[in-house]
């Protein structure tokens, strides 16, 4: 009797080479369990069509070999579908569309029947799943007026993943992979609109790089990840409640890692309520017979590398390995100490490149700046600070990020009058807004940062100081002279102490001497590296510290970094989570916004009339920090745009 079934489904041979298959008898019925991995997808999809797996998903099944989500729609809605996967290729890669009534797929399969070949279908009806069904037949009338459609799998790339020892959580716990609904909308076509769907895979921390490694070529495959980290920054609020498939349980170390799922497929057909459509059920695959080494791959010879960008909550970000080199590349040329103050002393490794990605990722940035060393002089501000800050705005603006700058009150004219003249000079676009803080009450800080007070609502997500007086131990601000300033300071320094406590929120120091806000990372390093450290060295600590020869080469190199980055092609799809186009189209904005001799001239001509007198000398004159601008200060600008353009 089984030799005769088994001859009847044409498969003998096959299911014999794999004696890890095992069939048993059930009421005369065979069903087949057991390792399917060694079978070729004829057989997978034979089995199925007679319905002999006792499975629930097709999770390892063909190994090496494409599977497809599936989607088959009425042919009036078929050419908007289309253009909605084309918009969103991230999570609905097109393998194939067929014809109306057209049931094979000849580019993908031979002898194979989309009517009967999924393990499991979903009907809807009007927006609504009104079933699941294991055949078309009873609809194969209706079928001849439908469109169906062939999407990428990440079942597909978990040979590969296999293949460079990452292991598969959902492979040991015998159980489907977990999908979640997301609150990141895709880019909207007609009738077809719907939040991202992905799929969660626990990866170990050390097996990160090597997991978007493997996956990131295979864009047929959904490609690399979207998002690593804290799943609440997707909109997830239990990893252990997915909305499709099976909780999967991470092991001590594991970090979630998360795709574009074409599931959300399934949520665009929902939410298009038409008459009448069918979707593979999640997890229940179409098997193909590409291989993966066949599928389509990123022309693009670059590497990823994941650095992590945040700890509270856990964020990690990816970007090639040639936008990462540059990016070191810029904080090696800032790093150089002209003065001779022992800076060098202070770098630490990365911290530009951090500090970008984590602004990249930002929506709203606050930034602050101003050091009255001058006291002697009105107004005492120094004109190392404003340029670099005025720098960073500009590009952040241009990425279309929310952006303020924080100073004293009693520098507020001043600061608004230099903001006036760097948009009517061309070096900002527009205006950015002027705050102050006065710290009048315990609270104030929190109140300041986030609506209301409260800590889910931040207004800000990252927060800059560059060149701005910083704290030391003992509760006062001194200048590099050793001279207190206290006087001539407001307590911006508490933001920073209270951003520590808001998760999301990250916080960067740029300075040049130790004595600056942020640099209480290496205030150690300060005091006893750095002339009067022991005194001046500021306490309070950003989470990373930009040492520069000169603050404004900071600021300078961020914008320069953060261009990088954006015309990265690895990090703006991380970016747009893989949903609609590219935004490479906004290249020359960009490339408009960042800092040149010609800006800077014009904005240290600015800080000139108003009185904005050089570092070290007092010198009301076209230096920084004592140094001339010509030859030194715009020299360094000609390097570090060398880097990029």
């Amino acid at each position: 009797m089984f030799k005769t079934t088994i001859a009847s489904l044409g498969i003998a041979s096959t299911i014999m080479a794999s004696p890890e298959l095992k069939i048993t008898s059930m009421d005369e019925e065979m069903v087949f369990t057991g390792s399917l991995k060694s079978l070729l997808p004829l057989t997978v999809r034979r089995l199925i069509r007679f319905n002999k797996l006792n499975i629930s998903n097709t999770s390892g099944m063909a190994e090496g070999y494409k599977q497809a989500n599936v989607v088959i729609l009425h042919k009036s809605l078929a050419d908007d579908f289309e253009k909605f996967c084309h918009a969103n290729d991230g999570p609905l890669p097109l393998l194939y569309r067929s014809k109306p009534g057209e049931w094979k797929c000849p580019s993908l399969s031979s002898n194979c029947d989309i009517r009967t070949d999924c393990l499991l279908y979903r009907i809807y009806e009007y927006g609504a799943c009104t079933g699941t069904l294991t055949s078309l037949k009873d609809y194969f009338d209706q079928l001849k007026d439908m469109v169906t459609f062939y999407l990428g799998c990440s079942f597909s790339f978990e040979k590969a993943v296999h293949k460079v020892g990452v292991p598969l959580r959902n492979f040991e716990q015998k159980c489907n992979i977990s999908m979640y609904k997301t609150d990141i909308p895709c880019c909207r076509v007609a009738s077809f609109c719907c939040n991202l769907v992905v799929t969660m895979r626990p990866i170990p921390e050390d097996k990160l790089e090597a997991v978007v490694g493997a996956t990131y070529p295979l864009k047929d495959s959904h490609g690399a990840p979207i998002h690593i980290g804290n799943p609440g920054l997707l909109g997830i609020q239990n990893l252990s409640s997915p909305d499709y498939g099976d909780p999967v349980q991470p092991h001590p170390g594991d970090v979630p890692v998360f795709w574009a799922c074409g599931v959300t497929g399934v949520e665009a057909v929902s939410n298009c309520k038409s008459p009448l459509a069918f979707t593979h059920s999640p997890g229940c695959m179409f098997v193909t017979d590409l291989k993966n080494e066949d599928a389509a791959v990123h022309n693009s010879k670059e590497i990823p590398k994941v650095h992590c960008i945040s700890q509270n909550p856990l964020h990690y970000s990816i970007a090639s390995e040639t936008a990462v080199q540059k990016i070191r590349e810029l904080e090696s040329l800032i790093g150089v100490d002209p003065g001779d103050r022992g800076v060098k002393h202070l770098r630490c490794q990365d911290e530009l490149l951090k500090t970008c990605l984590s602004l990249s990722h930002a929506r709203s940035v606050l930034i602050t700046t101003g050091f009255p060393t001058h006291f002697n002089h009105e107004p005492p501000e120094e004109n190392d600070g404003p340029p670099g800050a005025i720098a960073m705005a500009a590009m952040l603006q241009s990425l279309e990020k929310h952006v303020v700058i924080v100073t004293d009150q009693r520098a507020m004219n001043l600061n608004k009058k230099i903001i006036e003249d760097a948009v009517q000079q061309g070096v900002l676009k527009t205006p950015v807004p002027l705050l102050s803080y006065q710290g009048d009450a315990a609270e104030s800080a929190l109140m300041f940062l986030c609506e209301n007070g409260n800590l889910e609502r931040p207004r800000f997500d990252h927060l800059i100081a560059i060149e701005r007086a910083g704290m030391a131990a003992d509760g006062n601000y001194y200048n590099a002279r050793k001279v207190n300033i206290k006087h001539l300071v407001d307590p911006i320094d508490e933001l920073f102490l209270a951003a520590h406590t808001i998760p999301g929120v990250t916080t960067t120091g740029i300075g040049d001497g130790g004595n600056e806000l942020g640099m209480g990372k290496v205030k150690e390093a300060v005091r006893k590296h750095i002339k009067n450290g022991d005194v001046i060295a500021c306490d309070v600590e950003a989470e990373f510290a930009i040492v520069a020869g000169v603050s404004n080469w900071g600021g300078y190199a961020v914008a320069c970094a953060l261009y990088i980055l954006n015309t990265c092609e690895i990090h703006d799809r991380y970016l747009r989570k893989a949903i609609g186009f590219p935004r490479l189209s906004k290249k020359a904005n960009w490339a408009s916004a960042l800092p040149s001799i010609t800006k800077e001239e014009k904005l240290l001509r600015t800080l000139i009339q108003h009185g904005v007198r050089s570092g070290v000398t007092a010198n009301l004159e076209m230096e920084v920090d004592g140094l001339p601008f010509y030859n030194i200060h715009s020299l360094m600008i000609e390097k570090l745009l060398e880097q990029i353009l």
